[in-house]
């Protein structure tokens, strides 16, 4: 009964599948296709050596290889082809390095040390942001002394406008680490902090965002029931209590927000999609927008008309810091390709990954590669895999061609290495043809039994085009890539190299003569 089962669904998988284009059968296809391809990379030997007046960071959270080469395929079904041809927009960008991303006390990292990593330039332990490796984690003493600013703060000081985008809580690991200094992540607001913490004079994440960094441009993401008093209503679920306001030191940090901004005119607070799209960016200096009182929705079950996408946050926050003579920098979170992840949720996290790619490519089409270095990453990946010798075209969230020789049951391509998809029926493992596996909140089986999936080990890619992209070259420490980003805009530390005689900005001739050389040196190795 087993066996018919599966070979049903099998041929119903079959017959959705994409045939492989007909000129894929043609040798002279493949021969043209490498030939254009060695020809981009020999004009690659044309180094891109100017300064950066943008620098854009966009960061998949927990999008590990595997999850960028699922979301490919995902992306090309969804538009009616196989998919594994797919080209992401974070394919084709020129440059690829690999990020070693374990912190300073883990072999495998969470997203607040990362986080420290590649915004701060310094390595950091686990569960922290913002502060080096000498920071115990939870250690409200061992914070003094030990902070550490991000490129987002060597942006401000250097006359940029800046911003933080993120599908996530505005206040989570990720984007936190662009403005606070806490040795704890999840201390959101005061409400998450122990009475020690508040006593030695620690700031709950929430409040360092308004107070640490003066006038960051743009903010948008969830997180709203952080900013408010204790048990206020939300403005959006006022029935529900979890969404009430957190805070017990009696601020309303959107007040707080507002009040300091030097003109009050041109600050603009929204919760909704419609006060967003509403926006001229050409009126708006200061946006602080919250969508949700913690994370934002999946997009696979996002309300359109009240909840903005990534790419729409994006789009608005380019438009307004764009308008800055001298350039700005942007972090942009695609936050709950992780969230879906450790709910085993792999339908959930590909989809938000798409999304994130589309946002991608919009912003690149908003900016101009001679003048814009775009970087793109993950801060670790996940246990999350895929395979079982599927065919080409085979659905990305369908089954296997073939049963398990073991129990003879059918599986599906992606699985867990551990998660809450481990289940067990009548002593063996779970019959999914007696499931919907293609339903948005179907949990992929995993091989352990866990609450919440963990995070993978391996390294991370790193993509990047623009302004000495070609620095992002090979397998670096995750600490060196802001370090990169800095040198390009000539930020931070980095601003000796490029005062000229003139007082313009531009990097010297030596640096330009090495940076050619190391090209001319790796194709040489290459071929």
């Amino acid at each position: 009964m087993v066996v018919k089962l599966w070979i049903l669904l099998l041929v119903v998988e079959l017959s959705s599948c994409s045939s492989f284009p007909e000129r894929e059968k043609n040798p002279d296809y493949w021969r043209d296709q490498a030939q254009q391809t060695l020809k981009r990379a020999l004009d690659l030997q044309k180094l891109n050596t100017k300064v950066a007046k943008n620098v854009i960071m966009f960061l998949g959270d927990g999008m590990g290889v595997p999850t960028v080469t699922a979301t490919r395929i995902l992306k090309g079904q969804l538009d009616g082809q196989p998919g594994e041809e797919t080209e992401l927009e974070m394919d084709k960008f020129p440059y690829v390095a690999l990020a070693k991303t374990y912190n300073t006390d883990a072999q495998v990292a969470d997203s607040a040390g990362t986080a420290t990593a590649y915004l701060c330039g310094v390595k950091a332990n686990e569960g922290t942001v913002g502060v080096n490796a000498a920071a115990v984690r939870g250690l409200c003493n061992t914070t003094k002394g030990n902070e550490v600013d991000s490129i987002l703060k060597w942006a401000k000081n250097a006359g940029k406008s800046v911003g933080v985008v993120t599908t996530t809580r505005i206040n989570h690991a990720t984007p936190s680490a662009a403005y606070a200094h806490c040795v704890n992540r999840d201390w959101y607001s005061d409400h998450e902090m122990p009475n020690d913490a508040i006593t030695q004079g620690c700031k709950d994440i929430a409040w360092q965002l308004f107070n640490n960094i003066p006038n960051i441009d743009v903010i948008m993401g969830g997180g709203r029931k952080y900013m408010f008093p204790l048990n206020t209503p939300d403005v959006e679920y006022p029935e529900d209590p979890k969404a009430n306001g957190s805070r017990h030191d009696g601020l309303n940090l959107t007040k707080v927000w507002l009040d300091n901004k030097p003109n009050k005119q041109a600050a603009r607070y929204v919760w909704n999609r419609d006060q967003l799209m509403a926006l001229r960016p050409q009126d708006v200096d200061y946006l602080l927008g919250l969508f949700e009182p913690m994370d934002m929705v999946y997009e696979l079950e996002r309300n359109k008309s009240t909840d903005p996408s990534l790419t729409e946050m994006v789009t608005m926050s380019m438009n307004i810091l764009k308008k800055n003579p001298r350039g700005f920098f942007l972090l942009v979170e695609g936050g709950r390709i992780d969230h879906g992840h450790h709910e085993g949720k792999a339908k959930q996290a590909l989809h938000e990954a798409v999304q994130m790619d589309i946002a991608i490519g919009v912003a690149s089409t908003m900016t101009r590669e001679e003048d814009t270095l775009t970087v793109v990453t993950a801060d670790h990946s996940h246990v999350f895999t895929f395979g079982g010798y599927t065919h080409r075209g085979n659905p990305i969230f369908g089954l296997a061609p073939s049963p398990s020789d073991i129990d003879q049951k059918p599986f599906t391509s992606i699985l867990y290495g551990n998660g809450p998809g481990y289940k067990m029926v009548d002593g063996s493992r779970e019959n999914v043809s007696t499931v919907d596996f293609t339903q948005n909140n179907y949990l992929a089986q995993s091989a352990v039994p866990l609450k919440s999936e963990t995070h993978g080990g391996e390294d991370v890619a790193v993509f990047a085009k623009g302004p000495m992209a070609h620095l992002l070259h090979g397998v670096h420490e995750q600490n060196y890539i802001p370090h990169v980003m800095a040198y390009a805009a000539c930020i931070g530390q980095n601003e000796d190299h490029c005062s000229s005689a003139s007082g313009s900005k531009s990097l010297p001739a030596s640096m330009i003569l090495v940076s050619t050389l190391v090209s001319i040196l790796t194709l040489q190795l290459l071929f």
